[in-house]
């Protein structure tokens, strides 16, 4: 289980160890109410399929709540504006936010494109909805390094997680032809965009215990996951 899509290898154009006074304020700092960022949106993408899983992976529960009741509550500390993207709505009425059907249904990259694009900001923080570790000093990490690239992308050793990630609107016309072409591969795209892929020394010290980029996508991965919970 302890995997991300991290397998992907990293292609970017530019890798950081990040403003080393930024971090060491975030490390001091707690996610508050204060701390809630107004200038980017939080999407969590929920309309993935979970053929591998079996079940809807956005109700699976970890530590006695569904996944996306504890990516709402990180992301919810993070971000004034919150919003969801998938289809079936009627799901994740209880929550009382806003539920977008995918512009072009059927891949992590027509959900991204659909958040960014409904965004009233001018970047958004994408999750999907099987992490069931999400860390807030991360996504504060992230956002804070943003600064002249269309997306901020953390690594690990084993690769990169583009869906635990910012992405600025400069982005939207290389979705766009990429969706209208028939490819939905977000390594492919990121290709072509000025990414600041944050380095794993950088990731691990706010992660601390390697936890917050593990995404689940089998029963076998889910039994693990609720194992080291007990």
């Amino acid at each position: 289980m302890e995997k991300t899509r991290g397998a992907i290898k990293q292609k970017g154009r530019h890798c950081t160890n990040g403003d080393s006074g930024m971090t060491r304020t975030l490390l001091r700092r707690q996610t508050t109410v204060s701390d809630r960022n107004s200038d980017i949106t939080g999407v969590i993408l929920v309309g993935g399929k979970s053929r591998r899983m079996g079940q809807d992976k956005a109700f699976l529960p970890v530590g006695g709540r569904p996944l996306v009741a504890r990516l709402v509550a990180c992301l919810s500390g993070c971000f004034e504006r919150l919003l969801l993207v998938g289809d079936q709505g009627e799901r994740f009425h209880s929550y009382g936010l806003p539920v977008l059907p995918d512009l072009y249904p059927g891949s992590s990259l027509g959900g991204l494109y659909t958040g960014l694009y409904h965004a009233e900001t001018s970047h958004i923080f994408v999750s999907s909805c099987d992490l069931p570790f999400p860390n807030a000093e991360l996504v504060q990490l992230i956002c804070s390094q943003k600064k002249g690239y269309d997306a901020v992308i953390p690594t690990t050793r084993g690769g990169m997680e583009p869906l635990f990630a910012l992405y600025g609107k400069s982005s939207l016309p290389a979705m766009h032809a990429a969706l209208d072409a028939g490819n939905y591969r977000i390594t492919e795209l990121l290709a072509g965009l000025h990414v600041n892929y944050l380095v794993p020394d950088l990731v691990d010290k706010v992660d601390r215990d390697g936890k917050a980029l593990i995404n689940l996508n089998t029963p076998q991965e889910y039994q693990q996951c609720i194992r080291s919970t007990i």
